[in-house]
């Protein structure tokens, strides 16, 4: 009976020590249902954003954010010590290896077109928990992100001045006497800049940023593109920015998916022909390792291409820097309206129909970084939210495909409704009971009682085989993560004896490949028809190419080194305080009543017809 309980109850009005715990704990785990236009009428008109984006918007936005990844790698270094003449192959493969991500971004984001990104797409499929730790990760990823790319637009800039040492005094760097501290004017303003144009609108915003990155794509402004195999990935990563937008476009079913396939294509093809440029010009063994576009140019005497490298430089920085910033308020904005961050930072401005609070917080927070920090050293920080955010949309796709939630949370201000329906779903139930003259006690009977016959007689429309694949699903699901996870960390500790690594890879390697047989063979849950908004785009080859993304983005993770993970560990031990101690206490969730999904929309109809 504790089916209908809110976590709030459970966790306040059972007094066995283990009991608390156990309740507390899976209300870690509970899942919020996806953004539709009932939830939307009855949360405040003021939380709205604009739908003011279309396809051309969504690819100014992922290009834009993508392209300039490209400054800070180095193609002369790939192409000189990795590729070689292979640099344009190397830069497919890894344009492929993106696209299995942005497939997989590509159907949540179209089925639940909502702020948030995979913070949203965790919160709904997987749990809040983890949601809570990928929103927490992508607040550091945009964050130190744009305070890096910040930093790094002042050197590029002093060139246009003549040297550099050249800005302007109000814009070059100084150190503060004593300390040892670098400060960046230049940094902390351009974000100042930033920020007040992301506050003028989405539309607006957009528009500028298609300027900058128009800019740096036709000049050829990318002074490097590799730095190893790992690095060619994340020149590409740019794309879930675009789903961040989700809210704010106007067909999210058509055009998300278009848009975060045409921006990844666009910068495959641009970055192939780059590097067909420069391998071109240069043999691949006489390329500069730290100039090689400009060193490439000016060793066939075109010194002016110096200056528009330069000033392509600027502007991709530029473009990145507008990326970086432009998804994180809405990171903010979908988790305070979940209740797991002050309200504060879910205020629309009615105006400009975007969150200003939480984008004037960002722009603040990071344009100080950027002031007085040289951010350099955590920049590998940045990569960990990606690739936790990457690997948990992919497993979000597999969690749909095969045991999409079969329980949603309704506000506990619809139980008159709940309890209407499940009245008329168990009237045949009640009326064989034994008990059926005895009149109900008070609201926390019913509240105990009918949803969980509604439940019940829920239940009672699937057969025996449906929940047993449910249940073979989920194990399964389970047991490749922990497949992926085996192979990955042991197939990196190279310090490991042959054969307890070999042993070990092996095990890994069997829980994967068994869970993807049994994934291939068992059929996918007829309720994803259903689940969200439909109509959109469907990932192709379910489940070959989620668990593919999976294994590349762990391995990845993996493999950032222990001084990355040691700092980014700091980071979600903060953010595991704050959640248990503010987050958990304030979800919206804590006193939710969970439902059949089944019975949803009948459950909103029911309360429609029974307002006055």
């Amino acid at each position: 009976m504790g089916y209908a309980v809110s976590d709030s109850e459970k966790c306040d009005g059972i007094s066995g020590g283990g009991d608390v715990f156990g309740k507390c704990l899976r209300s870690l785990v509970r899942r919020k249902q996806v953004d539709s236009e009932h939830t939307k009428s009855s949360a405040s008109s003021g939380h709205q954003l604009a739908k003011a984006l279309s396809v051309p918007h969504l690819i100014a936005i992922g290009v834009g954010s993508t392209i300039g990844a490209g400054v800070y790698i180095l193609v002369g270094t790939v192409a000189r010590e990795h590729s070689g003449p292979a640099l344009t192959l190397s830069f497919l493969i890894a344009g492929i290896a993106a696209g299995l991500s942005a497939f997989c971004y590509a159907e949540l984001a179209s089925r639940c077109p909502s702020a948030g990104s995979a913070y949203h797409y965790s919160y709904i499929c997987v749990g809040e928990c983890v949601a809570w730790i990928i929103g927490w990760a992508l607040i550091l990823e945009y964050t130190v992100g744009g305070s890096a790319v910040a930093r790094g637009i002042s050197p590029n800039l002093a060139l246009l001045f003549g040297g550099e040492n050249s800005l302007p005094a109000f814009l070059a760097r100084h150190t503060i006497p004593g300390l040892d501290i670098v400060v960046d004017p230049c940094a902390a303003g351009l974000i100042l800049v930033v920020t007040g144009l992301l506050c003028v609108g989405i539309k607006e915003s957009t528009l500028a940023q298609a300027i900058i990155t128009s800019a740096n794509v036709f000049p050829f402004g990318v002074d490097g593109m590799l730095a190893g195999s790992a690095t060619v990935f994340f020149a590409y990563i740019g794309f879930d920015s675009v789903a961040s937008t989700a809210e704010e476009v106007k067909n999210p079913q058509r055009d998300l998916p278009l848009g975060i396939a045409s921006a990844l294509s666009i910068c495959c093809a641009l970055y192939m022909l780059v590097s067909v440029v420069i391998v071109g010009l240069v043999p691949y063994f006489a390329l500069d390792p730290d100039t090689p576009i400009s060193s490439a140019f000016a060793s066939h005497g075109m010194h002016w291409a110096a200056y528009i490298i330069t000033v392509g430089a600027v502007t991709a920085l530029c473009a990145t820097l507008m990326g970086s910033l432009l998804p994180q308020p809405r990171i903010l904005m979908a988790m305070a309206r979940d209740g797991l961050l002050p309200s504060f930072f879910s205020d629309v401005n009615q105006r400009s129909q975007v969150p200003v609070k939480s984008t004037v917080t960002t722009g603040i927070i990071a344009a100080t970084l950027a002031f007085f920090m040289d951010v350099a050293q955590l920049a590998g920080m940045v990569s960990v939210g990606t690739l936790l955010a990457f690997t948990m949309v992919a497993i979000s796709v597999l969690i749909l495909r095969y045991v999409p939630p079969d329980e949603m949370p309704l506000p506990s201000s619809l139980q008159d409704s709940i309890d209407a329906v499940s009245l008329r779903y168990a009237a045949g139930i009640i009326a064989d009971s034994k008990d059926a003259t005895q009149p109900l006690l008070d609201k926390e009977a019913e509240a105990a009682v009918f949803p969980l016959i509604l439940k019940q007689v829920a239940e009672g429309s699937y057969t025996l085989s449906d929940e047993k694949r449910r249940k073979i699903a989920g194990w399964t699901i389970m047991i490749t993560c922990v497949g992926v996870l085996l192979l990955t960390s042991i197939a990196s500790f190279v310090y490991l004896p042959s054969i307890l690594r070999f042993s070990l890879c092996g095990v890994g390697g069997a829980f994967l490949l068994s869970g993807l047989i049994v994934l291939t063979c068992i059929d996918q849950d007829d309720a994803r028809h259903n689940f969200g908004h439909t109509g959109g785009f469907n990932c192709p080859f379910v489940p070959l190419l989620p668990i593919a993304c999976i294994l590349i983005n762990v391995y990845l993770l993996i493999n950032l080194g222990v001084g990355t993970w040691m700092r980014v560990s700091i980071w979600l031990l903060v953010g595991v305080v704050i959640y248990i101690f503010y987050g958990q206490t304030h979800s919206t969730l804590r006193t939710a009543v969970y439902v059949p999904a089944a019975h949803v929309d009948e459950i909103y109809r029911t309360s429609q017809n029974s307002m006055p």
